[in-house]
């Protein structure tokens, strides 16, 4: 167990981390956390909902500041810390402090991917990942006008239905052919496009971003796109994609390759030195789901502590999302390769779609679209590595149409026959 304990990062990895050590009867004697925010750890999750006027600010945040006093933990917000001296075993913060730890935790999360074109400098681009982008973006609708948002993922269809919710028209550009292409198929993907542009969205798909446009004073005045067409834009939103904060971590000198890597454990190349969530690579993976990182902090929280730990072991996940009150549920592959079966359902009238793949009557993949209730059930299935071919014909109307040929399956045999 370490004496003192720094914890770099105040977000929602730094702040389960301290909540799950809190809980441990050898939990380090000293707790230490810096935050770049002025805030202290909130809900990302729950950006969206804010900006889209569907929340209060008060319900993100985690814990106040008072909380970490009552628990005898040092917090300090609104310090960056720009130094790591692993010799001394010291970091020094932009103000000039200088705090010495026994071990150190780096939790530093990621920032947006910028792409690299002219423009994204100009007045009026903003990212969205942290509160001070969801403030400016609110105060960016305000005045109604028009938005394009960069990148066609989950944070930039939140980002894209808030503004819509603020009165503004937007614009979204996806680079791929379809939305969400990494969690939805092509027909799941069409149907969210269709709903989220009979709400008033204009969807751009194999859109390349090639400039954003100055209006001679600064601000954006729109976007072009690599075919020719100019997005007229007040505001721009870049959402497409993540980019591990590791420029501490390899000032340092510690093993970073896409982000600081790790072993089982947590540790970096330092033994002294720990990373976790999305600052963190494992096994040349990197992270931006909760799941995961939650069972990363679990680990490293017990062995902070001192306590037996067989590791950290990647396992399969599920996604489950709901944009703007459409839910979807995906796991596995996406797309089918010509020896998957697939297995189809749709009900266009209560905008249901399920599609299933199976090699060798195993569940490779799901995904689906409005209902999802039996989402958790497939993949609960594909873990198990179950042969589902005994109630394949029920198998896609959910668990309990299914159940019954598992537990008294037709022998395939007669199936076939």
């Amino acid at each position: 167990m370490s004496e003192h304990l720094l914890i770099i990062g105040n977000g929602m990895a730094g702040h389960r981390l301290v909540e799950t050590l809190l809980k441990k009867p050898t939990r380090p004697t000293r707790i230490t956390v810096i935050g770049a925010e002025q805030a202290p750890a909130y809900n990302r999750i729950l950006l969206s909902p804010w900006l889209a006027g569907e929340t209060q600010r008060q319900a993100l945040t985690l814990r106040d500041a008072a909380w970490y006093e009552e628990q005898g933990v040092e917090l300090i917000l609104g310090e960056r810390v720009e130094q790591i001296d692993r010799r001394a075993r010291t970091v020094t913060t932009a103000a000039g402090r200088q705090i010495g730890y026994d071990r150190l935790v780096l939790a530093t999360g990621s920032r947006p991917f910028i792409p690299p074109v002219p423009g994204t400098n100009l007045d009026g681009v903003h990212g969205f990942r942290d509160l001070d982008d969801a403030e400016s973006l609110t105060r960016a609708a305000e005045h109604s006008g028009q938005a394009v948002v960069i990148g066609g993922g989950l944070l930039g269809l939140e980002a894209a239905e808030g503004l819509r919710k603020r009165g503004m028209a937007v614009s979204v550009v996806q680079r791929d052919d379809r939305l969400m292409n990494r969690q939805l198929d092509v027909t799941a993907a069409g149907l969210l496009e269709s709903e989220l542009e009979s709400r008033g969205l204009k969807i751009v798909t194999n859109g390349s971003l090639v400039s954003l446009q100055d209006d001679g004073n600064g601000q954006v005045a729109g976007a072009w796109l690599e075919d020719g067409r100019f997005l007229a834009a007040d505001c721009v939103v870049i959402a497409a994609g993540i980019v591990p904060n590791v420029a501490l971590g390899r000032a340092a000198g510690l093993e970073v390759n896409r982000a600081i890597v790790v072993d089982e454990l947590l540790t970096s190349s330092d033994p002294m030195i720990h990373a976790v969530g999305e600052c963190c690579e494992f096994q040349g993976l990197t992270y931006g789901l909760v799941e995961p990182i939650w069972r990363q902090v679990d680990v490293l929280a017990a062995h902070l502590c001192g306590e037996p730990v067989t590791g950290y072991v990647e396992r399969p996940t599920a996604t489950k999302l709901k944009i703007s009150g459409v839910s979807l549920y995906s796991f596995g592959r996406i797309d089918a390769d010509h020896d998957h079966e697939v297995l189809t359902y749709h009900d266009p009238q209560h905008g249901d779609y399920r599609r299933l793949l199976l090699r060798d009557g195993h569940i490779e993949g799901a995904v689906l679209y409005g209902d999802t209730a039996a989402g958790p059930w497939y993949f609960e299935q594909s873990l198990a590595g179950r042969d589902v071919r005994p109630c394949r014909q029920a198998l896609l109307f959910g668990a309990s149409d299914a159940k019954p040929f598992l537990e008294s399956p037709i022998p395939l045999e007669e199936e076939a026959a």
